[in-house]
């Protein structure tokens, strides 16, 4: 087997010792690891003496994961308590300037049905929470700031008023009827059909729900907006038509007593999004993100405009890209998140000048990240050895972990591997191994994306259960990954099948010469973008005992025209790029046993595309004629289909299956165990 380069260990970040094996923890079990809370979501009152998240447990049917607000000491000192015990939970905590706390609940009375989501207030001192304001729609965001509510709902576009968009609800409801009419694009997100209900931003004060935004179509679709801190107006980003199909962001600024909005940020050749306005009112921080072409990958930059002057580019020296942004409490500064080397440190970006100084760089990812006076700030980090939990940092830089729930222990430890690519560049990867002293089979898990990074926990994509069962798992950054500059995501771009393959496999070899891993046994597996790196790996090398592809991308010509953002992939995937990099022309060459997975609710990656593999695999794969062909009506291939889930398999009951088939496929044809099938499926 070629060998992609030489290669260097960073040992850090030990979860445990081979001196101190762990015996059983919360991985050990999936039953145990999915009772484990999970903590997302920050409030953080005004005057930052209050601090809330949100935290997610199993429901008693273990079919639903049900949220709950929970209060923290902001010094780090006393116990986390829950505040609010609604049956069907509680999110989206946002505090006024008077320090209630609003959030949104559905909480049925007797007998009904799980109503659309209201607003809700816990009033400051304390007290009773009440139900604000309910929607025809339901409410689906809040932000408030200087005794100004505007809330996020959606109106059917022929209703006039939120009486009559009711009463068209209860027709269509009673009717059966769920067409939908489109004249524009797109059509579907993600896993839920668009339309024929837009979004709308409304003032919310007492009673009195205002439309702040009539007849938006679909600009507000998948939009982030903000509120001054005196209530005065919102800037929120706005989607505009675009040539082919496409789909297009500006700034809009909304005046809150009249209504009038005004483009302010129009950038022909970017998205526009992610507003943050200055706590003095006077200008507005936003993330830009230019539109790729087929040769070029976006890049993501960080904006600013000052009211009455031109936008200017802020970080354009800066070869990283934020993932969010906020004011400090006195407007000094921009505080900002952005990946860097397999981590998401906090950064502070200058205004005036647009100098970026690190705040927090350790060996977590950091997000939720909200501002307090005194040079405060509070976050949730998260990182491969620990899940999301609440922080507080102070100005010097220090953090004092905020007591919230109980953070597990790992079945192993975490290490760094670089290996070194073909074109010389250094990759990077996360490598989990299991505890005890033994070479450990080896899974090399990709990521999806493909901008992203293996950077922080993830509760779906969790290597630690792999670990339990003895694997070493590899989660490798290859080329598109974000956090390692510009010229590092440019060396994929309209290259799939090459850099970021060869990348991986670099990475492999790396980890095969760690001596806790056995190179014998290997197997690799992605979801999405990682599931077409699968899928192109299996028609390229049979290095792997065995392949597992979800959510994958497998013909890529037919998958860009029925993906729900064609016009996005269509920036990337010409003709010449589908034809270059589909793993679909290689299934010929596989001859690896490969377990497809795939949700039917997947409309970013959807269902014919697994359908298509499935197919191939059976029909021309390269498998020996003993072990797959009509002759025997059998395969070594699996398929794991969920008819109702979306693009990551959600639900705790097929979650939990998920795993079942995934470590007894591994398990038969890396270990030559025989694990059988869930007894649920038969």
């Amino acid at each position: 087997m070629k060998s992609y380069g030489v290669l260097c260990y960073e040992e850090g970040m030990a979860a445990h010792s081979d001196a101190n094996p762990v015996s059983s923890t919360p991985f050990h079990n999936l039953d145990e690891f999915l009772s484990l809370p999970r903590v997302s979501g920050l409030a953080v009152s005004p005057d930052g003496s209050r601090v809330v998240t949100t935290v997610a447990a199993l429901d008693d049917k273990r079919t639903e994961f049900v949220s709950a607000l929970w209060e923290l000491d902001p010094a780090g000192r006393l116990p986390a308590r829950r505040i609010t015990h609604g049956r069907t939970g509680e999110s989206a905590p946002a505090f006024t300037a008077d320090g209630d706390l609003l959030f949104l609940a559905s909480r049925p009375d007797a007998g009904e049905d799980k109503p659309p989501k209201a607003l809700w207030c816990l009033p400051a001192p304390g007290g009773e929470a009440y139900q604000v304001c309910t929607m025809p729609g339901g409410v689906d965001g809040v932000v408030s700031a200087g005794g100004a509510t505007v809330l996020a709902s959606s109106m059917l576009p022929s209703a006039t008023d939120l009486d009559a968009d009711e009463k068209l609800r209860a027709a269509r409801k009673d009717n059966k009827v769920s067409a939908i009419l489109h004249t524009g694009y797109p059509v579907r997100s993600w896993d839920h059909d668009i339309g024929p209900a837009q979004t709308h931003l409304f003032h919310a004060d007492g009673d009195t729900r205002r439309d702040l935004t009539p007849d938006p179509a679909g600009a507000l679709r998948d939009s982030h907006f903000d509120i001054s801190r005196d209530g005065t107006f919102v800037v929120t980003s706005w989607n505009v038509a675009a040539p082919g199909a496409a789909l297009r962001s500006v700034l809009v600024r909304i005046d809150m007593a009249t209504a009038e909005r005004a483009v302010i940020a129009d950038d022909p050749g970017a998205d526009l999004g992610f507003p943050a306005i200055a706590p003095d009112g006077q200008s507005v921080a936003y993330l830009r993100e230019t539109l790729s072409t087929p040769h070029q990958a976006p890049r993501i930059t960080l904006g600013l405009l000052r009211f009455g002057e031109e936008p200017c580019e802020l970080t354009g020296g800066w070869d990283r890209w934020p993932t969010s942004v906020t004011w400090s409490h006195d407007g000094s500064t921009l505080i900002v998140t952005a990946d860097e080397n397999g981590r998401g440190p906090i950064f502070a970006v200058d205004p005036q000048t647009g100098a970026v100084n690190a705040v927090v760089a350790d060996d977590h990812t950091y997000s939720d990240v909200r501002t307090a006076p005194g040079g405060v700030l509070f976050a949730l980090r998260g990182s491969y050895s620990t899940p999301q939990h609440p922080v507080r940092i102070d100005p010097d830089g220090s953090v004092t972990v905020l007591d919230c729930v109980a953070l597990p222990e790992l079945p192993g430890s975490l290490t760094e591997i670089t290996a070194t690519a073909e074109d010389g560049m250094p990759v990077r990867s996360w490598l989990v191994l299991p505890d005890g002293e033994a070479p450990a089979p080896l899974v090399l898990w990709i990521h999806g994306g493909p901008l992203g990074s293996w950077n922080t926990w993830h509760w779906r994509w969790n290597p630690w259960l792999m670990a339990a069962q003895g694997y070493a798992v590899l989660l490798p950054d290859p080329a598109l990954s974000t956090g390692y500059g510009q010229d590092f995501i440019q060396r994929g771009w309209g290259a799939w099948g090459f850099a970021p393959y060869t990348d991986l496999m670099a990475a492999t070899d790396a980890a095969c010469a760690h001596p806790r891993v056995d190179d014998t046994r290997t197997a690799a597996m992605g979801g999405s973008f990682g599931g077409y790196m699968a899928n192109w790996i299996a028609g390229h090398t049979d290095r792997f005992a065995a392949i597992v592809t979800h959510a994958s991308l497998w013909a890529l010509d037919q998958f860009g025209g029925t993906t729900d953002g064609s016009y996005w992939w269509a920036r990337e995937m010409t003709p010449e790029m589908t034809s270059a990099n589909s793993p679909h022309l290689f299934v010929d060459q596989i001859r690896t046993p490969m377990l497809v997975i795939h949700g039917d609710k997947d409309y970013r990656v959807p269902i014919g595309e697994a359908l298509r593999l499935w197919y191939d695999l059976l029909s021309r794969s390269a498998l020996p004629a003993a072990d797959s062909g009509p002759e025997t009506g059998s395969t070594v291939h699996r398929f794991l289909y969920f008819p109702s889930e979306n693009h990551w398999v959600l639900s705790p009951q097929h979650a939990k299956l998920w795993y079942e088939v995934v470590l007894a496929f591994l398990g038969g044809h890396v270990l030559g165990e025989d694990s059988g099938v869930p007894e649920l499926l038969g």
